[in-house]
């Protein structure tokens, strides 16, 4: 587990967001900001556990979260996709009876934390659009809800999240304007956006995700534990100025 002061993190140019002063002058929020990508099996049982510390925390109400993308493989090319188990073996150098035993020691992970992954036929892709869709999601008050649309249609439910067809159905269906999901797609809209996110992460150091940033000042790396999780939160809190 990482769990180190950052006060470096204060420093981000353009993305203070109105917080130089603290949320204490705003009375507003505590703000977590959370890299990762649809894709990464880590990330969302990492969120899951993220979600069970932040409803037990006590001022869970006042916590702001804000998803940054990373993808995992961004040299991808867009419309194709190959075996999740293929990538894995070759990135890691296993054998595709090793990749796949980690695709099944994956499942079990994921179901004691309550979660349904079923890893079997799962194919790997650029994510380069899910992530634009995510940026467009932050702007109208639902990234949270299409970032658990996405991951749980492609862990869960074994739908394409690359092709637009299928993206504008995610989105629209967790709310999104079936127009405006369609024009992102059709542009190079919030490119910008994601770019600017994975600049930050490669600010931090990071290598992988997720990856949980707190406050600008503390970063937890990986999908620890929710009670790992909730004392860093309360750690924080209680060090801001009163």
């Amino acid at each position: 587990m990482e769990v180190t002061p950052q006060r470096a993190f204060l420093g981000w140019p353009g993305e203070q967001e109105g917080r130089a002063a603290g949320r204490w002058l705003f009375a507003t929020v505590m703000q977590v900001e959370i890299w990762s990508d649809v894709v990464c099996p880590w990330c969302y049982l990492g969120k899951k556990r993220f979600e069970r510390a932040l409803a037990d925390f006590e001022h869970g109400d006042q916590v702001q979260v804000v998803y940054r993308s990373f993808e995992l493989d961004p040299a991808a090319p867009h419309g194709v996709t190959t075996p999740t188990v293929e990538r894995l073996a070759e990135k890691y150098g296993m054998s595709a009876s090793e990749a796949d035993k980690a695709q099944r020691q994956m499942e079990e992970r994921a179901a004691a934390d309550g979660l349904t992954f079923r890893m079997a036929g799962l194919r790997s892709g650029n994510t380069r659009d899910a992530h634009r869709l995510l940026q467009l999601a932050k702007e109208a008050g639902l990234q949270s809800e299409l970032m658990e649309r996405l991951q749980r249609a492609y862990f869960t439910d074994q739908e394409s999240i690359f092709d637009h067809p299928a993206l504008i159905r995610l989105a629209t269906e967790t709310g999104l304007d079936r127009d405006d999901v369609a024009a992102v797609l059709a542009s190079d809209q919030y490119t910008d956006h994601v770019e600017t996110d994975e600049r930050m992460a490669q600010a931090l150091g990071a290598t992988g995700v997720p990856l949980f940033v707190i406050d600008r000042k503390y970063g937890i790396s990986g999908a620890q534990p929710p009670e790992t999780i909730a004392s860093v939160l309360e750690q924080v809190w209680d060090e801001a100025p009163a």
